[in-house]
């Protein structure tokens, strides 16, 4: 009969003190400033790890994280515990596949305000639906979506190394949004292109439909003179038996040209024409605060810069500044000219 094999036992000891670790930056209560890294840790707390995360709070806000690197679908990282040897740790995601970000990606660059944000280096709240709506959800939906490893003998999953980790990932997302796409499989720079080059296209897409849209205005009035010439014709040659004629074709003209009006009629919709139709309460409910100024160099970063460079930097990089101070001056002038003389 072979000897009973004994398992080490997590030691209960504090970690060893590193210096120049990853400190998170939250000193006390929830780590996590934006609402990207805090639905992140949410999620994470939704899964039932609530109790597991709070061993490894005081690791992050200790600097035990040694290493971290940051790749896509896989987060690899060092924890210096209490034995000598740092523990390695890697929290793996699946990424998105190449046909799934291009759904991504052309829904985003099909909305104006979600392309001008993300070209902006924002993050729009919306981001999480438009994933959701192309069917990749954003953000892991399970704990079975997460891959979690580390070499610690403690068997919990997350132990308070990976635990650790998952918050460090959480500020690294505030300070980088697009660390969180990275992580999803695609890059910040790869996306960027991505949406100024589709942006590009649905430019022209709007340009073609404004044009086959005057198209339609330009046949509607050829046929409306049309009906006006035949309406002249009949009445040198025959009197006015081709006036009734001329009134079809200018009716027909008219359909033609409002054939995409729909609604009622405004004599049937006058009595309810300055009713909102909601409530008091329900209005201010559905009214939306006020948008965040956008950026002042917000043009400079939609487009790729100009292959200029000013003694040995890019064009965009020198007047990035000038743009800055063109912000600062614009405000109270705007506010001087709003008042009245």
């Amino acid at each position: 009969m072979s000897p009973p094999r004994y398992f080490p036992w997590p030691d209960s000891s504090g970690p060893i003190a590193v210096e120049g670790g990853i400190k998170a930056k939250s000193k006390r209560g929830v780590i996590g400033e934006r609402w990207w890294s805090k639905r992140f840790i949410a999620l994470l707390e939704s899964y039932g790890m609530s109790g597991r995360l709070q061993r490894g709070r005081s690791y992050a806000r200790k600097g035990q994280v040694l290493e971290f690197e940051l790749a896509s679908g896989k987060v690899t990282a060092l924890v210096q515990g209490s034995r000598p040897q740092p523990y390695k740790v890697s929290l793996g995601v699946r990424p998105l596949t190449a046909a799934q970000w291009r759904t991504v990606e052309q829904r985003l660059a099909s909305q104006a305000l979600f392309r001008a944000k993300l070209l902006a280096g924002e993050m729009p709240v919306e981001i999480e639906q438009v994933f959701a709506d192309c069917g990749t959800p954003l953000f892991p939906e399970s704990a079975a979506d997460l891959d979690m490893r580390c070499n610690c003998p403690d068997w919990s999953v997350p132990c308070k190394h990976l635990a650790a980790v998952c918050y460090v990932l959480a500020e690294a997302f505030d300070d980088d949004p697009f660390g969180m796409l990275a992580w999803r499989g695609q890059s910040r720079d790869s996306l960027l292109a991505a949406l100024r080059q589709r942006g590009g296209g649905a430019g022209a897409g709007r340009a073609a439909g404004a044009g086959s849209v005057a198209g339609a205005g330009s046949a509607a009035a050829l046929a409306a003179a049309a009906g006006a010439g035949t309406a002249g014709a009949g009445t040198e040659g025959a009197g006015g038996g081709n006036a009734s004629n001329a009134g079809v074709g200018n009716a027909s003209a008219t359909r033609l040209a409002l054939g995409d009006v729909t609604g009622p009629p405004p004599a049937q919709s006058l009595a309810g024409f300055w009713s909102p139709g909601l409530s008091q309460a329900k209005l201010r409910a559905l009214a939306a605060p006020a948008p965040a100024p956008a950026a002042p160099d917000l043009l400079l970063r939609m487009f790729e810069p100009p292959p200029v460079t000013v003694r040995g930097r890019d064009l965009r990089d020198v007047l990035a500044p000038a743009y800055e101070q063109l912000a600062e001056l614009a405000g109270p002038l705007a506010i001087s000219l709003s008042r009245p003389d």
